[in-house]
């Protein structure tokens, strides 16, 4: 009879499941209670952590979708972003911790930050430059198959085009309400009126809600809007 209790793999921890996981390494990435001048430093580094994670996840899945895409695989491209979309969403969830961090409380743990700040993050950076490729690949895509967008939306509702398209938008949306929910947790924390850690204005946030990954899918809205059935109505 196998003798389950028996550990196989190899690496450090006690169980199979540390070694593979790598949880010992892991859980040792916070401050520890001697070096926290503050004990919601563990809230905001797990916050911040956890985020580079799913966004490590986020991009892989994003460069996987805009290859699939080149190879005209276009379903299992729009099911890739579909996981990237929920990475985001859970990204923006996790914000609702930083509700139980005072403001008080964090400008303590601001002495202990020095310049770091979110403009930084390898994740974010490395949303935008998959962004980037994602656009490329569709953008190719579209050129090869000579495609009209806006008569894709008005006859080919449900065609793998069109997922791939709407699969797009949901991304490009859920960055954007992940860009709401940061300022917004950002101004209840620290203010408006005030600089972040690298002087940067906290309003500045503000101005990146607006951003587009794929502005030709959005303003195609306002074509089909402006040559559609109430066309006089939008002018």
């Amino acid at each position: 009879m196998k003798d389950y209790s028996k550990q196989v793999l190899t690496g450090e921890g006690d169980t199979d499941y540390a070694r593979y996981m790598r949880t010992d390494t892991l859980l040792s990435l916070q401050r520890g209670p001697d070096e926290v001048v503050h004990r919601d430093e563990l809230l905001f580094q797990v916050v911040h952590q956890t985020t580079e994670l799913w966004l490590k996840l986020t991009c892989a899945d994003l460069d996987e979708a805009a290859e699939r895409i080149g190879a005209e695989e276009l379903e299992s491209a729009t099911g890739l972003l579909g996981r990237a979309s929920l990475g985001i969403e859970l990204v923006t969830g996790q914000l609702e911790m930083m509700r139980h961090l005072s403001p008080w409380d964090f400008q303590l743990i601001r002495t202990v930050l020095g310049h770091g700040s979110g403009a930084d993050s390898p994740g974010w950076r490395a949303i935008r430059g998959c962004g980037r490729r994602l656009e490329a690949a569709f953008a190719a895509m579209v050129r090869r198959r000579g495609l009209d967008l806006a008569e894709l939306y008005r006859s080919g509702l449900y065609s793998p085009e069109h997922r791939l398209a709407e699969a797009l938008i949901e991304w490009d949306e859920r960055i954007s309400l992940w860009r709401v929910r940061h300022y917004k947790m950002a101004t209840r924390v620290i203010g408006h009126q005030v600089v972040g850690t690298q002087g940067t204005p906290v309003d500045v946030l503000a101005s990146l809600i607006n951003y587009k990954f794929f502005p030709e899918l959005w303003q195609l809205r306002d074509e089909l809007t402006r040559t559609g059935p109430m066309a006089e109505t939008a002018l």
